[in-house]
């Protein structure tokens, strides 16, 4: 069954939205696959769009503001039939944000956001795929609804998330949170050993890994590649667990393995950035100033309200 469905909407309304988010503060993205060669690949209906007519498109649409530039990083069919999809990270005095732009078949016509999936329940695909999560978690095993978070230590936007997140917990009794582990290794220096750190610590101290993931983000910006090891065995001291014992279990090759593990599930479920949850399968980007707390609340209250039926 097709899971997707295309939202259409005007393209002035379309990419006035996309000029707007990227000037907002951006979730932090993932460094897309390698860009696919012009004319290499074709979808269902015909050959792709070359780079340089998404750079033609582009200068004609956000050349006017000397403050945006942007790069063309892949072109592939996309998974809803007859649609070219593009990856373009546009820069910006406030960071960067990635955006895919669709184009139709007979390259006529673009609209951008995210292709969401149809059905009468949309959600289901993607929360049977997160029943393997395994990462730490906290609520009660047996919740109305999970949250299942994929974070990355040394993201910005993953820190800034942080309080909505505990926030919603202490006024969701029936809600579980599941944290997954998936670093941005190819932007973050020490995200791949911070997520080693989280992988060993869950397993030892459920408690104490959620008291070490708040100081790490509390001290995020004095955590450097350098000293990495150093400062993150103190947090796990701090959070009243035996930082040697944990740093011996960071090293073995398994700990990698289950660091990989949760990255490739991120994969399946085509994660482009952190931080990404999943309320009960559905999918919610950022939940810092791009989506606001109430938003994600009255899900919550929405699908607790409406289990099971």
């Amino acid at each position: 069954m097709n899971r997707c469905s295309v939202v259409v909407m005007t393209a002035a309304l379309a990419f006035a939205s996309l000029y707007s988010n990227a000037q907002q503060s951006p979730a932090t993205t993932l460094k897309p696959p390698a860009k696919t060669a012009p004319g290499a690949a074709t979808n269902s209906q015909g050959p792709l769009p070359s780079e340089a007519t998404f750079n033609a498109f582009l200068k004609h649409m956000f050349g006017w503001n000397q403050d945006l530039t942007w790069k063309v990083v892949e072109i592939k069919p996309s998974e809803a039939a007859g649609l070219s999809e593009a990856t373009i990270v546009f820069n910006t005095p406030k960071g960067q944000q990635a955006t895919r732009i669709y184009v139709t078949a007979d390259q006529k016509h673009a609209f951008t956001g995210d292709l969401v999936p149809f059905g009468a329940d949309p959600f289901a695909a993607d929360r049977e795929l997160l029943k393997g999560v395994n990462g730490p978690s906290e609520g009660p095993r047996d919740a109305v609804i999970t949250i299942v978070e994929f974070g990355d230590l040394e993201c910005p936007a993953c820190k800034a998330a942080q309080p909505n997140i505990t926030k919603l917990m202490q006024e969701e009794p029936k809600a579980r949170l599941v944290f997954q582990n998936f670093p941005l290794e190819q932007i973050h220096k020490w995200a791949l050993t911070g997520a080693k750190y989280v992988e060993c610590l869950g397993q030892a101290n459920n408690d104490a890994v959620w008291k070490f993931i708040a100081s790490v983000y509390d001290h995020q910006a004095e955590v450097k590649e350098q000293n990495v090891d150093q400062l993150l065995r103190g947090y796990v001291k701090d959070a009243g667990a035996d930082p040697d014992a944990i740093a011996a279990c960071v090293a073995k090759p398994e700990t990698a393995k289950r660091v990989a593990d949760s990255v490739a599930l991120g994969e399946k479920l085509n994660l482009t950035s952190t931080p990404t949850f999943f309320l009960n399968g559905r999918r919610i980007l950022g939940f810092s100033s791009n989506v606001p707390y109430d938003t994600v609340k009255s899900m919550a209250d929405f699908a607790i309200a409406n289990a099971g039926k």
